[in-house]
């Protein structure tokens, strides 16, 4: 692939911040979105382009869980960007509760921003893409797709942005168009810090047989290579970057 450039969703913070590093550190030209933090916005394209005089890196607000506002965005990203070649799907909340606790507003919030979301934005973007023949997406899952306790909502979110995943990648591959997703094990950061408790990372050092927990770099170095022209036959997969802990508590 040239180095065309990747719109990475919630890229201010956490996995999404390395994974926006990984990239320009890589050439490609980004724009990151982000939904409510904008000091965080701010201090991610000031670390990115202190590290990398001359890049290529924005950012623009966005609300996925907005069709019209994906659709404006893209169309902003694409007016930044020139080309888009890549899209990272890595915008996502989490609301834990029991099942019977759940409340209505935290089944959807969940849904329309980690499942809804990712469509919205994978669709206002494949139009581009087919046009030039060539597109990555990549969607960041979760082992909590297998089921966890306390996030059926999130559960059935990144089920279903798996299954997402496997069918773009059926419906648009012979058109130059690759879908994959990385489904990430417990990685530190202030989401899981805010919906997790404190017994998870514990809980990963003890039974992940590499005996710690992932930082959001070596998820992001994945996520490089999935955009990159080196996973050229790769489609439809999703890659665990887990240390061989398939399954979340």
């Amino acid at each position: 692939m040239s180095r065309a450039g990747v719109l990475v969703t919630g890229g201010s913070r956490g996995i999404g911040r390395a994974i926006v590093g990984e990239l320009v550190a890589a050439g490609y030209p980004c724009v990151f979105t982000w939904v409510q933090d904008q000091a965080a916005a701010e201090a991610t394209l000031a670390a990115v382009r202190e590290r990398h005089p001359g890049a290529t890196v924005e950012s623009l607000q966005l609300d996925v869980r907005d069709p019209a506002a994906v659709d404006a965005v893209v169309d902003e990203a694409t007016e930044r960007l020139g080309t888009i070649g890549g899209l990272v799907n890595n915008a996502a909340i989490a609301r834990n509760n029991a099942a019977v606790m759940m409340s209505n507003e935290e089944w959807d919030d969940v849904l329309r921003t980690d499942l809804f979301g990712p469509f919205y934005v994978a669709r206002a973007l494949l139009m581009h893409f087919l046009s030039h023949r060539d597109g990555r997406i990549v969607n960041i899952s979760s082992v909590a797709a297998g089921g966890c306790s306390g996030g059926v909502n999130y559960a059935a979110a990144k089920a279903g942005l798996e299954g997402m995943t496997r069918t773009l990648a059926r419906e648009y591959g012979g058109r130059g168009v690759r879908c994959n997703a990385v489904s990430v094990g417990y990685v530190p950061t202030d989401l899981t810090a805010a919906s997790l408790s404190a017994r998870l990372e514990s809980y990963w050092t003890e039974y992940c047989p590499l005996r710690r927990v992932a930082t959001g770099e070596e998820v992001a170095r994945v996520v490089r290579f999935l955009i990159s022209d080196d996973s050229s036959f790769v489609n439809g997969e999703v890659l665990s970057v887990a240390g061989g802990l398939t399954y979340s508590p």
